[in-house]
């Protein structure tokens, strides 16, 4: 599945792809698996800019994501609990393919055509 880092206009911010285990998840499951995947690619090879749905706590929010220092190392169990309390806070809504989620336990069928998309309503920071 691709996800995408959307702005309420529409703009691209940032895609990559994941790859999906299961024919069938639940919000909450595509934002574990997209928060794990960004905070273990982070952590493996640190850069400065972190471009993940949940900004690290100490980072300094950037044009381009969040400036982080590079031997940092970030907590994925943190930043997915962040990621589900900013979902449920309206922080930002989730997309898969054409359907709105409206509950992080909500099912979606999903593909490797399957398109996501985040669409940050506030920064999000935390972990």
């Amino acid at each position: 599945m691709t996800i995408t880092d959307s702005t309420l206009t529409g703009a691209t911010l940032h895609s990559f792809t994941l790859e999906s285990l299961a024919e069938q998840m639940t919000a909450r499951e595509i934002i574990r698996a997209r928060i794990y995947q960004e905070v273990q690619d982070h952590n493996r090879k640190p850069l400065e800019i972190f471009r993940g749905l949940v900004s690290p706590t100490a980072a300094e929010v950037t044009l381009n994501g969040a400036k982080v220092r590079k031997t940092h190392v970030i907590d994925w169990e943190q930043q997915f609990r962040h990621a589900c309390q900013a979902f449920e806070s309206n922080g930002f809504f989730l997309l898969v393919g054409d359907r709105q989620a409206e509950s992080l336990d909500e099912q979606f069928t999903v593909g490797v055509d399957t398109e996501v998309s985040f669409v940050k309503l506030t920064p999000l920071v935390g972990g």
